[in-house]
């Protein structure tokens, strides 16, 4: 069973804490379905705590790191989910489908064991957020490892898709949360929540730039447009599938 995050999650759980803003958008996102599948789970970020959930996850490490409190988690792939067909009202899948080794087996297994509605947080490789200026190389593997937008209808049928807006204070430390804090990617420790960091091989050139240009003022001279924003289209997307 594929589990990279048996490795890269190693400070998943305390650098990756659910962001409200976020959360209440996937919970809208959700209707008035009762029970739901997570897929690709993790510790259990944006679950519902107000409905029967189950969640997937192929990582035992983190499953492990799950709270007491959390889901019921099995330990499984997308592609294969150990459900009968049509078993829960709705399914979600938050930030992991570009984990996924089969994203269209993974999908149409989602919708195999739903009745109802299929909630995504993904993002758009077609983005280039202000990041991929100083590290080219993440806006490549967004491209590799990200499906497009037209995959999702094509893959799920009809489906809504509306940009999620990252705040600037966001308490998730995905890939681009940090926008408006600039010198966080300069801190290793910050950089190990995003396993996006883990798969570039070199860094040190965008980060030494990053560097310099924060010292000397140049990043703020050339992204102060971003200094007034309270939250940002970094990219990320809600695909929502009936």
């Amino acid at each position: 069973m594929n589990a990279k995050y048996d490795v890269i999650g190693v400070n998943y759980a305390e650098l990756r804490k659910p962001d409200r803003r976020i959360a209440r958008i996937i919970e809208s996102a959700l209707g008035l379905a009762q029970t739901v599948l997570n897929v690709g789970a993790g510790t259990g970020s944006y679950e519902p705590t107000n409905r029967s959930v189950i969640a997937v996850e192929p990582s035992r490490e983190m499953i492990r790191k799950r709270s007491p409190t959390a889901a019921e988690a099995v330990q499984a792939n997308a592609e294969n989910l150990p459900f009968d067909d049509n078993s829960f009202d709705a399914s979600m899948a938050i930030l992991t489908i570009h984990h996924w080794p089969d994203k269209e087996a993974g999908l149409r297994e989602m919708r195999r064991v739903t009745r109802g509605r299929i909630v995504l947080l993904t993002f758009d490789p077609s983005r280039r957020p202000w990041l991929t200026d100083y590290l080219p190389e993440l806006a490549v593997l967004d491209e590799a490892q990200m499906p497009t937008m037209s995959d999702y209808e094509r893959w799920l049928g009809t489906v809504q898709i509306t940009p999620v807006f990252v705040p600037h204070d966001c308490s998730d430390g995905f890939l681009y949360a940090y926008w408006r804090r600039p010198a966080a990617y300069l801190d290793s420790h910050l950089r190990s929540g995003s396993s996006s960091f883990w798969a570039i091989s070199n860094l040190e050139v965008g980060l030494q730039n990053l560097r310099r240009d924060l010292e000397t003022g140049e990043w703020e001279r050339r992204y102060a447009e971003l200094l007034a924003l309270d939250e940002y289209d970094a990219g990320f997307r809600l695909v929502v599938a009936q």
